[in-house]
């Protein structure tokens, strides 16, 4: 029923091929998909690949993801409107590597230019971010402001345009479903807290250290965004 793919763009294939036996009635609604491992294994690609497939899927309509018992055929698909189906936009594992990339470079450079004023406005969202743990919209703006004034210190226009323009790629439908199901508290206490770790390196100007405290935190912040969405009972056959 399921066949491997190929590497291109994997998670919308994985949708698009449960999307298809969905629409064929091949899986019918109520009934369970097979656990992530085991549609991992069908298709022949990784865990976080199929579970941006799921997030697709349910932003679509066309699944019901329950935590910890499992992921639902629904029965009500929705419009699609723009390019949600289209092959356009990048997958947020994607995006999180990419940020990983560019935003490690750009905190080594920052490293070697930050003053005293750069770090008393990190410091000023830090304190604001510290006080909106529970407040998900806040900690979000906080979370933006700190990686846009980090890439500020630069004096690069073109590059504090883009950090904040890669990061705005999180607003789209699919991030935003599968933040819903990581992001809280907790998440964003562990954010803040890697945060300071890159603060500290920026103001001992050590570029190698704001390097990887940079690479760290994305690191750690897509690996968050990669947990399971909870083993499935086993079935009974």
């Amino acid at each position: 029923m399921f066949v491997a793919l190929e590497p291109r763009r994997l998670y919308r294939q994985v949708a698009d091929q449960i999307r298809m036996l969905i629409e064929k009635g091949e899986l019918k609604p109520g009934s369970r998909l097979p656990p992530e491992r085991e549609l991992a294994e069908r298709f022949s690609v990784s865990r976080p690949t199929v579970r941006e497939a799921l997030i697709v899927l349910e932003v679509e309509g066309y699944i019901q993801i329950r935590m910890g018992s499992g992921v639902y055929i629904g029965s009500r698909p929705r419009p699609i409107e723009g390019e949600l189906r289209g092959e356009a936009g990048e997958g947020p594992l994607e995006i999180l590597q990419a940020r990983c990339l560019i935003e490690s470079g750009i905190a080594e450079e920052a490293a070697r230019l930050v003053t005293p004023a750069n770090l008393a406005q990190i410091d000023a969202i830090l304190a604001r971010m510290e006080k909106a743990l529970d407040d998900a919209p806040v900690a979000l703006a906080c979370d933006r402001d700190f990686h846009t004034a980090i890439a500020d210190i630069i004096g690069n226009s073109a590059l504090k345009h883009f950090t904040g323009l890669i990061y705005d790629t999180r607003m789209s439908p699919y991030f935003t479903k599968l933040a819903s199901y990581f992001e809280g508290p907790h998440t964003w206490k562990l954010a803040l807290e890697e945060h300071r770790i890159i603060r500290d390196a920026l103001a001992a100007r050590d570029p190698a250290a704001a390097r990887e405290a940079m690479r760290r935190h994305l690191t750690l912040a897509q690996k968050r965004f990669s947990e399971s969405f909870g083993e499935e009972p086993t079935r009974e056959d």
